[in-house]
């Protein structure tokens, strides 16, 4: 990146990249290997205060903004798309809401353990037949006295299984439509009736989880519901703002981890007696990665930046996801090229950029969805 970042971002960017490049990257292809959630790295994440990073200091966070968050998630998922994964996951979903729409003993009780890396934290929208009509939900809350009763079945939650507090949507007024859906929190250890039914075997980022939950007649105080029932839409838009600027972020990462890797590569291997990043087509390719790379980062910082600024960032962020997503999975896909028969094997490092890059364009609203959004934004 040339151009300049406050000195304090670039700070934090410099030390999570020594951190991932010491502790992550040698056991990243390991732990996909072997389906495995690192508690470890976590831990360390959370010794460097960056398990909130964009949490204000009184709550246990960092007390930065959504720019150095980004970056950090950037850093993380050039290394590792699963640590990146599950880090904007419990970030951006799992802990920023509770911080902007919780009551101050919501923070203190649940927020503060997240972002002081006590716990991790995730978000259950998707459900098994919503695909992306995520307001079609048949999860319902059904308010007995002064306790509400969570039934329903919740799909592809990242964390779910690791989590130290889930954040639900759930329908408290059939029929109302978006105004009828309403957020709880769950607490996965104490609240009976909670079960992880499925833990996915995925194409990639296998050492982030990825469940299905179970709710049966799960009871929570009243005092868990998160801001007013019916807010709870609301509340998902607000959220999927910060959570797509994530994904860029993360994109853009896995995008420039993949550059890296296929660079090497060609500025080491030589056929014909000259490294095969002097043939134009390998040149030309790599170029272009760049390029692309760059595109999406200033993008993604645009966003993050117009973000902390208070404005209004559907379209920005919408935008940063569309665009630094599929740059993700076509830099990957040109990386496994660069090194041909080698790309292919768990050897070598693109392979498994190439793999988590398809996520990006699913994840957080699919690439089609993006378009809806920016049709919408335009006036289409």
């Amino acid at each position: 990146m040339d151009f300049a970042l406050p000195g304090e971002h670039e700070m934090t960017r410099n030390v999570v990249r020594d951190f991932c490049e010491a502790e992550v990257e040698p056991i990243a292809q390991e732990i996909e290997e072997e389906h495995r959630f690192p508690e470890e790295i976590f831990e360390e994440l959370a010794d460097l205060d960056l398990m909130g990073v964009p949490v204000p200091e009184e709550y246990g966070g960092a007390g930065g903004d959504y720019l150095m968050y980004a970056l950090v998630a950037e850093e993380l998922g050039r290394v590792s798309g699963s640590v990146g994964l599950s880090y904007v996951a419990h970030t951006s979903l799992g802990l920023m809401p509770i911080i902007k729409f919780g009551t101050e003993e919501q923070k203190e009780e649940w927020a503060r353990p997240l972002a002081e890396g006590e716990g991790i934290g995730a978000w259950a929208l998707t459900e098994p037949g919503s695909g992306s009509d995520a307001s079609d939900m048949d999860t319902m809350a059904e308010k007995d006295g002064d306790e509400y009763v969570l039934n329903g079945t919740k799909q592809f939650i990242t964390n779910a299984s690791e989590a130290n507090s889930v954040l639900v949507k759930a329908v408290t007024e059939p029929g109302a439509g978006y105004d009828g859906i309403s957020t709880f929190i769950v607490d996965p250890e104490d609240d009976d009736g909670f079960e992880v039914s499925t833990i996915w075997d995925k194409m990639g980022l296998n050492a982030s989880p990825t469940c299905e939950l179970q709710l049966n007649d799960v009871r929570i105080p009243e005092d868990r519901l998160l801001g007013e029932e019916g807010e709870g839409w609301e509340q998902t838009k607000k959220t999927l703002d910060g959570g797509r600027i994530s994904i860029a972020a993360l994109s853009t990462g896995l995008g420039q981890g993949a550059f890296e890797a296929a660079r090497e590569y060609a500025t080491e291997r030589e056929q014909f007696g000259s490294p095969i990043s002097k043939f134009d087509a390998v040149r030309d390719m790599i170029v272009s990665m760049d390029r692309k790379i760059e595109r999406a980062r200033l993008l993604t910082h645009k966003a993050a930046v117009k973000y902390d600024d208070g404005e209004d960032v559907t379209r920005i962020s919408s935008l940063a996801k569309l665009d630094a997503s599929e740059i993700c999975r076509e830099v990957a896909e040109d990386a496994v090229q660069v090194l041909g028969g080698y790309g292919y094997t768990t050897d070598f490092a693109p392979q498994r950029f190439y793999r988590d890059a398809k996520l990006m364009e699913i994840g957080e609203g699919t690439s089609e969805i993006q378009h809806l959004v920016l049709g919408r934004e335009l006036g289409l």
